[in-house]
């Protein structure tokens, strides 16, 4: 695939899994100036939120393994934290989104015109039902993995397909069963691939620090992991987004013909994304 140019990030076709993460990855290089400051933020929200959860799992960091005695405060802390996740890669859903749809007409898109005018109500409602949904079903073990697989295209939904607020979790819900579950599969599939990225990354980035002898990290290892996390959440959170958003479209292309449409357009607008009413 090149990498070069707008249309780079998304070509008008169905896409094998490969060529999705590489959508995604493309997607995120060319919005990064809008996504990752946004992701920052936003993941140093979620280690405030999760440091009292933390205090009474007492998991220490930077692996924040459970104390065995405190399995079931544990069992809160990854339910909490899941949701924060799910809530984080939603709102950023929204100008990934808005940068993916505008690579598939062909044009590039400024910090600007991805923040501004983008329905950011009717996405922070969003954000925080699918966050509050995965939180949920995080504390009932596997649920989580169904929630977070189905739940990827409701931002999309509202930003690309202009659909009410209402309708939107039914839509994403559709599309991401069709084919055979495939918009899910490959959702928590690229989580997966993510979550082993910020794993070494994580880890390797304290240890490292310890290995090299610098100062004395165990003394500092609350605020070393903190930054270590934040740093790599960064980068995963945006890139889970474009993947949101890359695979919303290519679903629509694979099984409403978007790609079709799109061809046939004398001038593709962004109104052509919306869904037909």
């Amino acid at each position: 695939m090149p990498d070069a140019g707008p249309t780079a990030v998304l070509p008008r076709r169905p896409l094998t899994v490969g060529e999705l993460l590489d959508s995604a990855v493309l997607l995120l290089r060319d919005q990064a100036r809008v996504l990752v400051p946004l992701a920052v933020l936003l993941a140093l929200g979620e280690q405030a939120l999760l440091h009292p959860v933390r205090v009474l799992a007492d998991a220490r960091p930077p692996e924040w393994w459970p104390d065995p005695d405190r399995l079931g405060w544990y069992w809160l802390l990854l339910a909490v934290g899941a949701g924060t996740e799910a809530m984080i890669i939603a709102l950023l859903g929204n100008p990934a989104a808005r940068g993916a749809g505008a690579a598939l007409l062909g044009r590039r898109t400024g910090p600007r015109e991805l923040l501004r005018g983008a329905r950011w109500g009717a996405t922070l409602l969003a954000g925080a039902t699918v966050g509050c949904t995965v939180l949920l079903a995080g504390l009932g073990g596997p649920a989580w993995f169904v929630a977070y697989g189905l739940l990827g295209a409701v931002v999309p939904v509202l930003v690309v397909d202009r659909v009410p607020e209402h309708r939107a979790p039914g839509r994403a819900l559709r599309l991401a069963v069709r084919v055979g579950g495939r918009a899910a599969a490959i959702r928590l599939l690229g989580y997966l691939g993510w979550w082993l990225i910020r794993l070494g990354i994580g880890l390797g980035v304290y240890h490292g620090l310890g290995l090299l002898g610098l100062f004395d990290v165990s003394a500092w290892a609350l605020p070393v992991a903190t930054v270590a996390w934040v740093a790599v959440n960064a980068v995963a959170y945006p890139a889970l987004a474009c993947l949101d958003a890359v695979l919303h479209l290519e679903t629509r292309m694979r099984t409403e013909g978007l790609d079709i449409r799109l061809s046939r357009a004398p001038a593709p607008e962004p109104v052509l994304l919306a869904v037909q009413r």
